[in-house]
């Protein structure tokens, strides 16, 4: 299986006049927040909300700025959420994911809305 990559949407919610940010996503199952790199945080003008402690994938462990709040568009899709600034790339990890219904098909490298939900996302509560 290789990498999926997917086209996403990032909008500060605190400045609804600014323009989106269009860019392509790592889809990581195995990350559980969305990540950004330091350039889309000052173009997005996202204030740091607090700093967080993440373990990132060679095992050490670093602080990095968390920011916010951010809209995450996908397809027909919103999700609502902060974000790790951190790395070269847009990262879309498990959570915004879920939190979007959506599904990943390593067959096709690609990512989807959930099929036995495409016109609103579905979750479990229970």
């Amino acid at each position: 299986m290789g990498l999926v990559y997917t086209d996403i949407e990032l909008s500060n919610l605190l400045a609804p006049e600014m323009a989106p940010y269009q860019t392509k996503a790592l889809a990581d199952t195995g990350a559980l927040h969305l990540c950004i790199p330091e350039h889309v945080a000052l173009q997005l003008k996202l204030k740091q909300l607090e700093e967080r402690e993440v373990i990132i994938a060679d095992g050490s462990r670093r602080m990095v700025p968390y920011v916010g709040p951010i809209k995450v568009t996908f397809k027909n899709r919103n999700c609502f959420t902060g974000a790790m600034v951190l790395g070269e790339e847009v990262l879309l990890g498990a959570i915004p994911m879920e939190d979007m219904d959506l599904v990943v098909i390593p067959a096709q490298l690609k990512v989807t809305v959930n099929p036995q939900s495409p016109n609103i996302p579905s979750s479990v509560a229970k």
